[in-house]
């Protein structure tokens, strides 16, 4: 299905998009490339479509509340016409109603044989004329290199910073500038672990409350060197994504680890990176162990979402989340992402999404039961966390 210029998708378009990204055989790229739409309109009809599962098991419900909002803003639309005018009102009322229904992309919407002109409803929705009229162009492969080159600096030097990972890229043989290290720091979600002053890479939404740093208390000498140590599993859990290099495209890694044993309580690949990764991961953990003291998180927006907050609160648990730039803070979930690229990732070079999941859960299985840990006197993560629960039960 190729998209001709100006095409605007159905609703049953969408939805076969939509379901087939939630398949998860394909990555956001291949599809973007596929339909010849951006990955970000997929992902944001994914969360349309999540949002709103509810309504095929309720229509006539849906029905009933949608007619009464029409009769409510109908009532709206007589009163504010008189004072504004009808067009005004019509423009206001479309843009305010969209805003509810949670969408981010409006330009499937824009219509060329509309009589409002295209500049006129690009105006309207608030859309550029450059976003609105971007295609999307399949990766280089060049570009990829250089992505993959990256993830593997970043990686096997957890300190560097987009000076050093410029500069090795030099040395790699690489022809790129600073500028474009950092925007492609940005797509991966790197930054060095240590505490530095850097542009924002964390995905942030500005709009969510982000929660203060908790785990400053268990901050020791070890070693003559400052690290965290918590004395119980089940104290204190953290969370983080990760992006997994594949032949087709990036796919990403959400995982929750218990710190103390360290210990993979939850994890889940996925095609995308929105707020319901991390809150399937986080349901799936609770669902199978009692639920910890604390849970540590940077403050990316797929953390500080109003439906992960929601789950940490119903379940009595204390939110912490990373200082600005401050990677150091939430360290054990960083290092088990090294530990699984190091060991795995990178010496098995996976051809498909098949491959990487099936491959990535045997290791999972050898990292919990048979892997030795150094940091919990060389014992095995999983056996340690699930004597220590037992034992408190």
């Amino acid at each position: 299905m190729s998209r001709k210029k100006g095409q605007v998708f159905t609703a049953e378009q969408k939805s076969k998009i939509v379901l087939e990204l939630i398949k998860e055989e394909q990555t956001a790229a291949q599809l973007a490339s596929k339909y010849q739409v951006t990955a970000k309109t997929i992902s944001n009809w994914k969360k349309q479509f999540i949002d709103n599962m509810a309504i095929a098991f309720e229509p006539a419900k849906a029905v009933s509340e949608f007619k009464n909002e029409i009769k409510e803003l109908t009532t709206q639309n007589d009163e504010l016409a008189k004072a504004l005018g009808k067009a005004t009102l019509k423009a206001d009322f479309a843009v305010k109603k969209l805003k509810s229904l949670g969408l981010c992309d409006y330009r499937p919407l824009v219509e060329p044989k509309h009589r409002l002109s295209v500049q006129e409803q690009l105006k309207m929705f608030d859309i550029s004329k450059s976003s609105y009229y971007y295609t999307p162009k399949p990766m280089k492969d060049e570009d990829k290199k250089i992505l993959d080159a990256m993830d593997v600096i970043s990686t096997y030097n957890s300190e560097y910073g987009y000076r050093y990972i410029h500069q090795q890229l030099k040395e790699d043989g690489f022809s790129i500038g600073k500028d474009r290290v950092l925007k492609y720091m940005n797509i991966l979600g790197i930054e060095a672990i240590y505490p530095h002053k850097k542009p924002k890479t964390s995905g942030r939404n500005k709009e969510h409350e982000v929660y203060k740093y908790l785990l400053g208390e268990y901050w020791s000498q070890i070693n003559g060197k400052n690290k965290i140590y918590v004395p119980n599993s089940n104290e204190v859990w953290s969370g983080d994504i990760t992006y997994i290099r594949t032949a087709n495209g990036m796919m990403y890694l959400a995982a929750i680890i218990d710190w103390h044993s360290k210990a993979i309580l939850a994890y889940k690949i996925s095609n995308t990176m929105d707020a319901s990764l991390a809150c399937d991961v986080l349901n799936d953990a609770l669902s199978k162990y009692p639920a910890p003291k604390i849970f540590n998180s940077d403050q990316g927006s797929q953390y500080t979402s109003n439906q992960h907050i929601e789950i940490l609160k119903q379940n009595n648990i204390q939110i912490s989340m990373n200082g600005k730039a401050r990677s150091i803070h939430n360290i054990a979930i960083e290092r088990f992402f090294r530990t699984l690229k190091y060991n795995n990732i990178y010496i098995s070079d996976y051809q498909t999404i098949k491959e990487l999941k099936e491959g990535v859960k045997n290791w999972m299985y050898k990292y919990n039961y048979k892997r030795f840990h150094s940091s919990i006197d060389y014992k095995k993560p999983m056996n340690v966390y699930l004597s220590d629960i037992k034992n408190v039960a």
